[in-house]
């Protein structure tokens, strides 16, 4: 493994990321071009008409129409989606022209018909990641006196299952199943003259990143080895610069390689320590604590989390029932015993005992007490303030996105006004 620094410390973190604005097209050089946005939007004119790669969400598609019209104001001949999740396509009937083909991989209907179906539920748990970001959008716009454009909902003209060979205009596209990402319609585009790669979110919005092998806002579990498989598959094409959903272009065919490979052994590595400690007799919790990675795996873990990808693969194998209690089985929970406990102990013992927890700097458990005395009375003042103060300390040593968003959630839910 080489010893270079990884690449995700020099790279942009996710409170990067941002919404579409007027910002003209950046020439990538070698025919691309790049409009940035929540999931970023790529240009490839040809002598038949324009390539589209990814068209953003819905009320993004003008900033990025525009930005490409500037640029070539050609008919757009092929629309290519690398994942049916809202931000790859929304976008969509901003574009599409009358003769324009849009390809999709075959399972493409899954994960756009996923996203539909949940619609309300995932937007509702990934509202806290995202709500000051669309705020500031949604006023800009209003400003603007911009109509909000809704949703597209494309239908594929054009589908395939493993591979396939696109000639444009004098451009050789190539597209590839990738299905370890996250959705198993996810595809890459191979541009073979240059040695290019277009991945769109197959390794994450962040590039060097753990993946994220299950959402906190609520996803489908994506599965570690299909991961593995996947980026074994970029790597064999030796791409000299990878295009990703967000962010600059990487460069170099070494640097790819030894980013693409550390990601691939880390993942496999996490993979097989949980494996062998699910055989082992080993509890899940116990893994997640114990699971790290050798120093020569480092990968950020800005988005994703080792700890949560532990159990993301454990139950991934395994399903929901870990064989700790018979309540598992049954719809009341622990929280329904609340009052009983603080019936028997007294709210101002736990909360003491809570405070004794944090001093001695353990906030997760100091957490675990004041949820008993919260869930049993949801005012009680001293617990909040136990409750804030633990938050705040896992706040401090907090770097990952999600992780971060949600504990300042929390805490102004505990203390208004002080995340």
């Amino acid at each position: 493994m080489s010893e270079r620094e990884p690449l995700y410390r020099r790279r942009p973190g996710a409170e990067a990321i941002a919404a579409a604005t007027d910002a003209p097209a950046v020439d990538l050089g070698g025919g691309i071009w790049m409009s940035s946005g929540l999931s970023n939007a790529y240009l490839l004119p040809t002598a038949e008409g324009r390539v589209i790669v990814n068209c953003g969400m819905g009320f993004e598609a003008p900033y990025h129409r525009a930005a490409f019209d500037a640029v070539d104001s050609s008919p757009i001949h092929t629309i290519v989606l690398t994942q049916g999740h809202p931000d790859h396509l929304g976008g969509v009937d901003a574009f599409r022209q009358a003769a324009t083909r849009i390809v999709t991989h075959s399972s493409f209907r899954t994960f756009r018909d996923d996203f539909e179906r949940l619609q309300a539920f995932r937007q509702r748990n990934s509202a806290f990641a995202f709500a000051e970001k669309l705020q500031a959008l949604f006023a800009r716009l209003g400003k603007a006196r911009h109509e909000l454009p809704p949703q597209s909902r494309p239908e594929p003209t054009t589908t395939f299952d493993d591979e396939l060979e696109l000639a444009i205009g004098g451009r050789r596209l190539r597209l590839i199943s990738t299905p370890g990402g996250e959705t198993t319609d996810a595809l890459v585009v191979w541009l073979p003259e240059s040695r290019t790669l277009l991945t769109g979110n197959l390794l994450g919005p962040l590039f060097g990143h753990v993946p994220n092998l299950v959402t906190i806002r609520g996803d489908r579990y994506r599965d570690a080895l299909d991961y593995v498989a996947s980026v074994d598959r970029i790597r064999a094409l030796r791409p000299a610069r990878v295009i990703t959903g967000h962010f600059d272009p990487i460069d170099g065919e070494e640097v790819i390689e030894d980013e693409l490979r550390r990601l691939r052994d880390a993942t496999l590595w996490v993979h097989d320590r949980t494996v062998e400690g699910m055989n082992a007799g080993r509890d899940v919790y116990e893994l997640m604590r114990e699971i790290r990675l050798p120093p020569e795996l480092e990968v950020g873990e800005g988005y994703g989390k080792v700890a949560w990808n532990v159990r993301a693969i454990w139950e991934t194998y395994a399903g929901w029932f870990h064989h700790r209690s018979t309540t598992e089985l049954y719809a009341t929970p622990f929280e329904a015993v609340a009052p009983d406990l603080v019936r028997v102990a007294g709210a101002e013992a736990l909360v003491a005992a809570a405070r004794r927890r944090l001093a001695a700097g353990e906030p997760l458990a100091a957490i675990h007490l004041t949820d008993v005395v919260l869930a049993a009375d949801p005012d009680n003042a001293a617990a909040k303030r136990a409750a804030a103060d633990a938050h705040v300390e896992l706040l401090a040593g907090a770097t990952n996105f999600w992780e971060r968003a949600w504990l300042k959630k929390r805490l102004a839910e505990l203390r208004p006004g002080s995340a």
